[in-house]
């Protein structure tokens, strides 16, 4: 067992140590300036898939609004709560500062990830399917199947086995804490609700998301904003001291603003997945009229989990005098609920509770989405299909009522990291791809067409499923 866990934290080393974050950021930066800035020239047009506009008028299909908020759903867990209060603490207020710098690059490397899964998604089974591991096979060739395989069988690894193990273990501990709730009862509610959801399909997934993501976003939005009012006056030197530590004037821990800037980076990158390639697995399973809006909807996804949602968490923490900056042992859930509860009472704990279960359950569903997606790439027998979700409700349960057991998944970080490189390296070979499809909904755009419609006939030498883009 030692080699093994040797093993992976060399990967892990490799990976996530040195070359994959600088990899992530200077790659968005790339993504940014040759894009033209695109997460700020079409940042308007985010929102209007809140409102159900930008879509084909097939009302049996997953719509651009669905996908945005399964993608939420997914990127909004635990992290989030207790992620963004260990970066505070670890890496002082400036960590904030660049866990918004990141989540603003990070917004083009998602319009482009996911812009590529929406042109090179397939139709299966009534059914839209893609994600990186296809799009490097249609898009890049057979010669590349076995970087597919690798990414597909990281994919499931990482995020459907692993990620969803420590969701459990997150939900379990918050509720026992908070209200003394034996972990084996909230691995049984668990557990059942992640067979109703995972049994029922890509709908029924999508279906639940559209219902618990907006009110978990909205409800711990509306907590925080209660916060900020209480402590209005203190808001300028809240942005004051984010600022200063993030650029060195002012050192609140040790390693000043290093400290702030690699804690920052990573809290923003983990949280929000720009460039790992999960999101564009379920982007891709949206009915939109052109792969650019579906890659514009999943930017606002990345501007929801970081520049909102874990702000929230980053106020209600530096507003309160609970932070103690550089604190050893933290538990990230422990900080957020006792801030919470300095400001508003003792119920915040609850509350928080309650955020955290939908938090973690709109995760568990994104990550089995994900792992599912994987697996039909790999092979199309029902049996291991429903190998995998018996699989994933068991690791649930197991997560929330042994906390011991998630040590066992020490090769999720890993294989995350590689299925980061993979994507990304695939990105950088698609881009010129990308960039044609890009100027293709510019220039509609220029026309005066306000949603612009994908023609595959001006991509003939691509490997498109035609069917997928049939028109309505």
């Amino acid at each position: 067992m030692e080699l093994i866990e040797s093993f992976f934290g060399v990967i892990g080393d490799l990976t996530w140590g040195w070359s994959l974050i600088p990899f992530l950021v200077i790659l968005g930066l790339f993504f940014t300036l040759v894009t033209g800035f695109v997460q700020f020239t079409f940042f308007g047009r985010m929102f209007r898939v809140l409102l159900n506009k930008n879509q084909t008028a097939n009302k049996n299909a997953i719509s651009g609004r669905e996908a945005l908020l399964l993608s939420v759903g997914g990127r909004v867990g635990g992290g989030n709560i207790a992620g963004v209060a260990v970066a505070i603490t670890l890496g002082g207020p400036g960590a904030v500062f660049w866990m918004w710098a990141v989540a603003l690059v990070g917004m083009a490397t998602s319009l482009v990830e996911c812009s590529l899964a929406q042109l090179y998604k397939r139709k299966e089974n009534g059914e839209f399917r893609g994600g990186p591991a296809r799009t490097i096979i249609h898009g890049l060739g057979e010669d590349y199947r076995w970087l597919s395989y690798l990414y597909a069988i990281c994919l499931i690894a990482s995020f459907a086995i692993g990620f969803n193990a420590f969701q459990g273990n997150t939900v379990a501990g918050a509720a026992q804490d908070s209200m003394g709730i034996d972990r084996i009862w909230t691995g049984i509610v668990l557990a059942i609700i992640t067979g109703f959801v995972v049994y029922g399909g890509i709908k029924r997934i999508t279906k639940v998301s559209d219902v618990i993501v907006p009110i978990m976003a909205v409800g711990y939005v509306l907590i925080a904003i209660i916060v900020i009012l209480l402590n209005i006056t203190e808001i300028p030197a809240i942005f004051h001291s984010i600022i200063a530590n993030a650029f060195g004037f002012e050192e609140v821990v040790g390693g000043g603003m290093g400290a702030a800037l690699a804690q920052g980076l990573r809290r923003g990158l983990f949280s929000n997945e720009a460039g790992l390639g999960s999101a564009p697995n379920v982007a891709a399973t949206a009915d939109v009229t052109h792969p650019i809006s579906q890659g514009i909807t999943q930017s606002l996804s990345v501007f929801i989990d970081t520049i909102l949602i874990c702000s929230c968490t980053a106020f209600i923490i530096l507003l309160g005098d609970v932070y103690v900056p550089g604190a050893e042992n933290i538990d990230g859930v422990v900080l957020t609920q006792q801030s919470l509860v300095s400001h508003v009472g003792t119920w915040a704990q609850y509350y928080l509770t309650g955020a955290i279960l939908l938090f973690s359950i709109s995760s568990i569903i994104y990550n089995y989405y994900l792992g599912e997606n994987a697996l039909t790439f790999m092979s199309k027998s029902k049996k291991s299909l429903h190998a995998l979700r018996i699989i994933v409700i068991a690791i649930v349960f197991i997560g929330a009522v042994a906390p011991g057991a998630t040590a066992i998944f020490f090769f999720s970080d890993p294989m995350m990291g590689v299925l980061a490189i993979v994507n990304l390296l695939a990105l950088l070979m698609l881009f010129p791809t990308l960039n044609r499809l890009l100027k293709d909904y510019k220039e509609q755009l220029k026309k005066g067409i306000e949603h612009p419609v994908f023609d595959p006939a001006k991509f003939s030498d691509l490997d498109i499923d035609h069917k997928a883009w049939k028109k309505k």
